[in-house]
């Protein structure tokens, strides 16, 4: 890719032949500063008596040259028009649980409909959006935002723009992005790609439909790179303050060069809307999934058997570690690759393909980029020693998805915990990782209620003991948790993917 400060000369398939608004951004800001700079020389020497220079005169007189602004201005304006076009409403029609549960002992199934935002990211008709905005979905529409006169697409203007049918070719929940083909050719496309550099405090662009209002473009910075929102998922974001709110889900992240840097997909909010707290996949996951559903329909992950979490000084003092930063090993499948090749907890990982690990967020990233074809390379510090391995990997299927398919009697509510579960039995075992135990039990969905505590349960997770009590049965956790008070201590015990973990709360 060409350096963020040259002049493009093209600009998706057509001639653009302006600077780049990154560019002009530039240097406007060096204009801004220079003349921060000479008219605060100039009020200096005010205040200490010496008649100013011409130069800072006119500063001093705001003579900032409204030229470069407006070129700034149509710059942005150019890269906007370009990208919007390929940005479209998601609309869906399905049945999903009730939002608001109270005390039922069930799920209530409502009919339901959602608006979202997707990229056409192939002419002939390949939309991304988020998995979530397609939840459950019986009939998926996509509204195109209204094209030139001049346009190639052959179809009929239906009110403000084109309605097509969509299909869904295949979808990751782990990284909310779900791939859709609609009938048609010629389409405005955004082009993936998977090695556009981001930076903190660059300018970007959000577009989408926010609360349905298609078409919509909010404007910020980029706040963070690389964000963990949630210190059980390893799921890293582009975090930005351009405002998105609901509706915005499935819609691009743009920088000043019109590149995709990542899909809108949630936001951080107390009252509900936007407060700058806005967070995007990263353009390279994004592309990952893209290219995985497009060829078989879902995305593989590539592992080894390990878990990892990041390294905190407190763990580090309580363990001894070396470190006081970085990823740990803090669990290895005994019969996995890993275990077979020598790899054990509490080794912290210095380098994944040599690329080097500085927490869980680098660690995720190393396994996305890994051909499932290859060996993988990892190097790790046991104690004080670096020692290095291959490791063999192996694909795991999302299965998680099929919980839903679970008969409604032998889903049970519980509450206190927020959750669906069922017992872990035949029927349920070969839907998920499960290698350790065929006793515990299943998170099978996740619910709304005013006693819910912020447990951090997942759907997919396998309870396998309350505060070292090994659980054989939905009964047993019931009764267990009808012993716990408000403000007791609560540590479960959770097999996740096939990896174990312990979950730390206070019941609500």
């Amino acid at each position: 890719m060409a350096s963020r400060g040259r002049i493009r000369q093209r600009f998706f398939n057509g001639e653009f032949q302006s600077h780049s608004a990154n560019d002009l951004f530039h240097r406007f800001r060096r204009e801004f500063i220079r003349g921060a700079c000479l008219l605060a020389a100039t009020v200096a020497l005010a205040q200490s008596g010496v008649r100013p220079h011409a130069g800072a005169a006119r500063v001093q007189e705001g003579h900032l040259s409204s030229n470069l602004l407006r070129e700034l201005n149509s710059s942005i304006q150019a890269v906007v028009a370009k990208t919007s076009a390929a940005v479209v409403q998601v609309t869906v029609a399905g049945y999903g649980p009730e939002e608001e549960h109270g005390h039922s002992s069930r799920t209530r199934i409502v009919r339901q409909h959602a608006i979202g935002s997707g990229i056409i990211v192939d002419p002939d008709g390949y939309i991304l959006t988020n998995a979530h905005v397609i939840e459950g979905a019986q009939r998926i529409r996509v509204i195109l935002p209204p094209q030139p006169v001049d346009s190639p697409l052959e179809l009929q203007p239906i009110g403000a723009g084109q309605i097509l049918e969509a299909k869904l070719i295949g979808q990751h929940k782990d990284s909310d992005i779900a791939l859709l083909k609609v009938e048609a050719k010629n389409l405005p496309s955004l082009p993936l790609r998977a090695n556009v550099p981001v930076h903190q405090g660059e300018l970007v662009f959000a577009i989408g439909s926010p609360e349905g209002l298609q078409d919509s473009v909010t404007m910020g910075v980029v706040s963070a790179v690389t964000r963990q929102v949630d210190p059980n998922d390893p799921m890293v974001y582009i975090q930005s303050d351009a405002a998105v709110n609901p509706g915005n889900s499935g819609g691009p992240l743009i920088d000043v060069d019109g590149n995709i840097v990542g899909m809108n997909t949630m936001m951080l909010s107390t009252a509900g809307g936007s407060e700058g707290l806005g967070f995007a996949i990263p353009a390279a996951i994004v592309d990952f999934d893209y290219q995985r559903l497009r060829k078989y329909g879902r995305v593989e992950h590539v592992t080894i058997g390990v878990s990892a979490q990041d390294i905190t000084p407190t763990l580090a003092a309580g363990l001894g570690l070396a470190t006081s930063w970085g990823a740990i090993l803090s669990d290895v499948a005994p019969d996995g690759p890993a275990g077979a090749a020598g790899l054990k907890s509490e080794d912290i990982v210095l380098t994944v393909d040599d690329r080097p690990i500085r927490g869980l967020p680098d660690f995720v990233a190393a396994f996305y980029l890994h051909s499932p074809s290859e060996v993988l390379s990892i190097e790790v510090l046991r104690g004080v020693t670096r020692i290095s391995f291959s490791v063999p990997v192996f694909v795991q299927h999302d299965k998680v998805s099929k919980l839903t398919d679970v008969p409604i009697e032998q889903q049970t509510l519980i509450s206190r915990l927020g959750v669906l579960v069922t017992d872990l039995g035949e029927s349920v075992s070969p839907l998920l990782h499960v290698e350790r135990s065929e006793s515990g039990v299943v998170v099978i969905g996740e619910t709304a209620g005013p006693n819910a505590a912020t447990s951090g349960l997942s759907v997919g997770d396998v309870i396998r003991a309350v505060n070292r009590t090994p659980l054989e049965s939905v009964s047993q956790l019931r009764a267990i948790l009808h012993n716990i008070k408000p403000g007791d201590p609560v540590a479960l015990q959770v097999d996740r993917n096939g990896k174990l973990q312990y979950l730390a709360f206070e019941m609500e």
